[in-house]
């Protein structure tokens, strides 16, 4: 019988490149479950026959009705939240009842199945629960936690109540701790589709610190990180340990390399043939909570044998290119 996998947050920009790359890399059942209130988008919708789509607000219980129309489930990897930082520093209220009612809902519904076919449970967290990263420092797993603003704030939130129900009810549960995201489709207030956008149309691309002190960041294909996700269902069991403390299963996905926003911005610029005009501003009178650079150590699921299957270039020239195609995007 084919495994059958669950994403909350299907169609987000994360949801959409982990639904195409499980049908194209594995022969499991993909049933989708998104409000599109926030960053889902219908237009990400795949036409295949191994993958369903409900559509549900996660503010609100998961019903029998809607669990009996799902059916089993084998795996469930969690990406719904709001993602937005400037958004959670204009609404922050809205923005952590947000995040932090529809994980206890997740939950609830997740613990639901535990004792009939489900597995694991993958909670897609964020390297800004850490708050900023020392230069030349890479945050470990288990490192205190410590964030910046209230999107990360909400982030850390949701890890706890994820915790408790391993701890409380067992459930089979993984954290894993992503870096910045790269990809098709991204929403158009990320930086990197802001930089296409600006030298697309010969404006000035606005880099937040100075050249003395700037932020940097390791940006993760999201291709990459579906490719690890499935390396994780495929290989690991889901209940580990750590250190001499018994603690659920975490393992930190990295990016490659880690890049200036200024150099980030150069090299986007000379993928499209362009000129860079950019200026600096600085981000603590324009991004209260923002963090300088995040860093996350990756070794942890390197040793165990995985490795990125798409390099950095590739992945840039790639977005650019598919970018500058699809205007619309922008």
């Amino acid at each position: 019988m084919s495994k059958r996998l669950l994403i909350f947050g299907s169609h987000g920009f994360v949801g959409n490149h982990l639904v195409r790359y499980m049908l194209d890399h594995a022969d499991w059942e993909i049933i989708g479950v998104d409000s599109f209130r926030h960053a889902g988008d219908p237009l990400r919708n795949h036409d295949d026959p191994r993958h369903q789509v409900f559509c549900h607000d996660l503010n609100a219980p998961i019903g029998k009705r809607l669990s009996d129309k799902i059916g089993r489930v084998n795996y469930i990897i969690n990406l719904a939240s709001i993602s937005d930082v400037d958004l959670s520093i204009k609404d922050p209220i809205w923005v952590w009842e947000n995040n932090t009612r529809l994980i206890g809902n997740v939950l609830e519904y997740a613990h639901s199945q535990q004792f009939r076919d489900l597995e694991a449970f993958i909670h897609c967290s964020t390297d800004e629960v850490f708050g900023p990263a020392p230069m030349g420092y890479f945050h470990k797993e288990w490192d205190t936690i410590c964030p910046s603003n209230v999107y990360s704030a909400s982030k850390a939130a949701q890890e706890a109540l994820c915790i408790a129900y391993w701890r409380t009810y067992n459930l089979p549960l993984i954290i894993t701790g992503a870096m910045n995201m790269v990809g098709e489709t991204q929403e158009p207030t990320k930086f990197i589709p802001k930089i296409i956008r600006a030298v697309a149309k010969d404006e000035v691309v606005v880099i937040h610190g100075t050249p003395d002190n700037m932020g940097s960041r390791m940006y993760l294909d999201a291709k990459n990180l579906a490719d690890a996700w499935l390396f994780l269902l495929n290989y690991v069991h889901p209940v580990g340990y750590a250190g001499d403390e018994q603690k659920p299963s975490r393992y930190n996905i990295v990016g490659q390399e880690e890049i200036s926003n200024l150099d980030l911005a150069r090299r986007v610029a000379d993928i499209m043939g362009k000129k860079l005009k950019c200026r600096f501003e600085d981000f603590h009178l324009t991004r209260p909570g923002h963090d300088r650079r995040y860093a996350l150590d990756g070794g942890k699921i390197k040793e165990l044998g995985w490795t990125h299957p798409i390099p950095f270039d590739e992945t840039l020239r790639r977005v650019v290119n598919w970018t500058m195609t699809h205007e619309g995007w922008l």
